[in-house]
């Protein structure tokens, strides 16, 4: 679905040009992509350029970005009003920043039906609760009421889901959409997406910062490090990992069954910089 090829992604400073990603090639199915890395190793900012939702400023090649076939660099208005929140939906990471804070939440989530699936009254209302209910929630009359701060962050982001798949998307970016969750809601989260992806045969592109996350969750895993992908496997034999990165950063991750006095320190490699996966 998704065909991405060196893709460079730049901000202008006081200093100069500074790229945030350097050279992203891949390619994404029906499947569950994991990309993982460091904050600021430029995961966010490859899903961002993907739905053309960087600032102005922000200076996008590449040799192809496409979905499905249409080429997004050079799509219309019209194509991205179809495409974004319809066809390619993006979950961000914190409903407390992303929903409308003045807007109850079913009228949110009726917004997206209205623009992308027609729905108006009564359909829309019932359509509204049917989404609510797909993301396990038990009470959807009384969350479709709500404004966003009268719910937990949990709650939220199934909302924020719900409101994704308001478009009935083929393909949805996930921008670590557990990373402020407690593990128990984690975990519910997760099984609501699996659940979705496969029952609605998505594709799932999950950016986290959590390895073992990623690993147990989706089927390939890319490790982005300094805005290059400097491996790319199968989540099952992420422990197998070649590259001295990848193995730095398993090394970082505490073990119950094996506890340590202190956790070891990446030592970066200038040389990782330039590595490709």
């Amino acid at each position: 679905m998704l065909e991405i090829k060196n893709l460079r992604v730049a901000f202008p400073t006081r200093t100069g040009l500074v790229e945030a990603v350097r050279g992203v090639s891949l390619e994404v199915g029906r499947e569950k992509l994991g990309i993982v890395g460091e904050s600021g190793s430029g995961k966010s900012t490859v899903g961002r350029a993907v739905l053309d939702l960087l600032p102005p400023s922000a200076r996008v090649t590449a040799d192809r970005l496409a979905f499905e076939g249409i080429d997004l660099l050079h799509a219309s208005k019209a194509q991205w009003r179809e495409l974004r929140g319809g066809r390619i939906g993006m979950v961000l990471q914190d409903p407390k920043y992303s929903l409308n804070p003045v807007m109850r939440v079913g009228a949110q989530i009726a917004e997206s039906l209205r623009d992308h699936q027609g729905y108006h009254g009564r359909k829309a209302k019932a359509r509204v609760l049917e989404l609510l209910r797909d993301v396990r929630i038990r009470d959807p009359e009384r969350v479709a009421r709500a404004y966003p701060h009268e719910l937990s962050g949990g709650m939220g982001q199934r909302v924020m889901i719900a409101m994704m798949l308001a478009g009935e998307p083929d393909l949805l970016i996930a921008d670590e959409p557990t990373s402020a969750l407690d593990v128990t809601v984690q975990l519910q989260v997760l099984a609501i997406l699996d659940d979705l992806v496969s029952r609605r045969g998505m594709g799932l592109v999950f950016i986290s910062h959590d390895l073992e996350l990623v690993a147990t969750f989706c089927n390939r895993v890319a490790i982005m490090y300094a805005g290059r992908i400097v491996e790319l496997c199968r989540a099952q034999e992420l422990h197998a990992a070649q590259h001295p990165y990848t193995r730095g950063l398993l090394g970082c991750l505490p073990r119950l069954d094996r506890p340590v006095p202190r956790l070891p320190v990446l030592v970066r490699d200038p040389a990782w910089l330039e590595a490709e996966a």
